[in-house]
């Protein structure tokens, strides 16, 4: 807390009123320019619109939901940072009317969160809704890897897939005249016996149709 007297009545009130939500004020938050993405490093000004002119705070929920005293700006348009400062490194806040301005001086990852202004009003607290400050959220795609190809991923029954061996296509080769020089001969020569086997058979039919003959 540094010691800073804003933060423990803040605190004080928080624990001690009954009725610390209250909604019989209007309270409006609301970015001071449009802003459709927040960068690193971006000025970002804020602005909290009242109804009644009795000072504001301002307040930051980070994303696990702890409150950070900021800064209050009193009716005077006296300003108090954390610590009980006059002045902030981080941090712009000034009064004009009843708009209560907060300016975040170069936004970085610790000014992420839910920003709130509340008053304190006989007693009890009065908080606005809260204005959300992030930085988009950025998504990382993975990397794809490709598998290298393997032969178990070939299809077998493909044959343009495949491709013989050298050697064992020459050896078919020669296999192949192999058996045409063995079997043809040997095709010519039964088939040569054959036609013998037939004469000689036809030979022998004539001469016992002679001999038949002449015994008659």
């Amino acid at each position: 807390m540094n010691g800073s007297p804003a933060l423990l009545l803040l605190l004080a009130l928080g624990l001690c009123c009954p009725g610390i939500h209250g909604h019989m004020y209007e309270m409006k938050v609301r970015f001071s320019d449009t802003i459709t993405q927040l960068r690193v490093g971006q000025r970002l000004e804020l602005e909290c619109q009242t109804d009644r002119d009795s000072g504001a705070f301002w307040v930051r929920q980070d994303r696990s939901g702890t409150l950070h005293f900021i800064a209050f700006i009193s009716s005077l348009s006296r300003v108090t940072f954390q610590g009980n400062q006059r002045t902030s490194t981080r941090f712009e806040a000034s009064k004009d009317n009843r708009f209560y301005r907060l300016v975040v001086k170069s936004f970085t990852e610790q000014d992420e969160g839910n920003y709130f202004c509340l008053m304190n009003i006989n007693q009890m607290l009065y908080f606005s809704p809260g204005l959300p400050a992030f930085f988009p959220v950025t998504t990382t795609v993975a990397p794809t890897t490709t598998r290298p190809t393997t032969r178990h991923d070939i299809t077998r029954t493909d044959p343009f897939l495949e491709t013989s061996h050298p050697e064992t296509s020459t050896e078919k080769e020669l296999n192949f005249f192999c058996d045409v020089f063995i079997w043809v001969p040997l095709a010519g020569a039964c088939l040569v016996l054959l036609i013998a086997l037939a004469i000689t058979i036809l030979q022998c039919q004539r001469t016992r149709r002679r001999r038949c003959r002449c015994k008659r």
